[in-house]
């Protein structure tokens, strides 16, 4: 039979479906076009079954912030070449203020909602079939905002490709919107693991002290001699991965600690917790077939 160019270009519209495979699916269900359509999700749910074992080490992170809430999602994809697409970048958004609006206990239940009349676990597999890249949320965070005495600091960087929420317990209201959020920033380009010392289990200690003993094994030194070197090779490291202790980088003098930044402020002023997502990471990049 005979099929008409507009229903070619309708089911393309619908589906974003090949012109060709469009004209195949209208031949194969006598131009029916919600049969063509179904007839291309089931193929194009195959194709995006074998796209979804692909590495996808790109993406986008985006912050919903509102007076009460704060949701961060890291989206991703496996080129930059789609983060920069309006497809994908509308899908990132609305699927961070899918996030705020019902509040998921975790991944599985974020996958199972419903959003715009189907689940998101269809609606993502769709995007793979269409686009030809295994795309999915890989993580969010959600935090309550404007909670007691409590304040929030959110930085994302430019390119979308690290995003930050630092908590502060804030009890004289001092902490200005400016300083939480370079705080954020800091966070962003510094990457601390831990906010204070205190954080940090006695068994990571002992095992970086072990490091630096083993490191330090052929000198020829008095045993104290020894172990205040270690000590202060251990205080240093700690010093670099935790935020509180970590030179403030907006600090002109490059003195200044976050901790003794905040100080400033008010000393009643602490860092309860910080998130950080960078696209990408722990990801292993691998070379793709086309």
């Amino acid at each position: 039979m005979n099929i008409s160019a507009d229903s070619v270009k309708e089911l393309r519209e619908r589906t974003g479906a090949g012109m060709m495979d469009c004209k195949k699916a209208l031949s194969e269900n006598s131009g029916d076009i919600n049969k063509a359509i179904e007839s291309l999700r089931k193929h194009g749910l195959a194709k995006a079954a074998k796209k979804a074992s692909r590495s996808a080490s790109e993406g986008l992170v985006c912050q919903f912030v509102s007076d009460k809430l704060i949701v961060m999602a890291d989206v991703n994809c496996e080129t930059d070449f789609v983060c920069k697409t309006d497809e994908f970048q509308n899908f990132v958004k609305n699927v961070t203020a899918h996030i705020a609006k019902t509040n998921p206990e975790n991944m599985e239940a974020l996958l199972a909602s419903s959003m715009n009349g189907k689940k998101l676990s269809d609606i993502q597999t769709e995007m793979v079939a269409k686009i030809g890249e295994n795309i999915g949320v890989r993580r969010f965070a959600i935090k309550k905002a404007g909670e007691g005495k409590t304040k929030t600091g959110c930085y994302v960087h430019a390119g979308s490709k690290i995003g930050v929420i630092v908590i502060f317990e804030d009890p004289s209201g001092k902490l200005s919107d400016t300083a939480a959020r370079d705080v954020a920033m800091h966070v962003a380009a510094m990457n601390p693991t831990y906010v204070r010392k205190s954080d940090i289990s006695k068994e990571f200690i002992a095992k970086e002290k072990e490091v630096f003993q083993a490191q330090m094994a052929e000198e020829k030194k008095p045993p104290q001699v020894m172990e205040k070197i270690i000590e202060g090779k251990l205080n240093k490291y700690l010093s670099e991965i935790c935020l509180e202790d970590q030179i403030f980088i907006r600090d002109p003098s490059g003195k200044t600690t976050v901790a003794q930044m905040l100080k400033t402020a008010d000393a009643s002023v602490k860092i309860r917790e910080f998130v950080r997502f960078q696209v990408g990471e722990g990801v292993e990049k691998k070379k793709q077939e086309a």
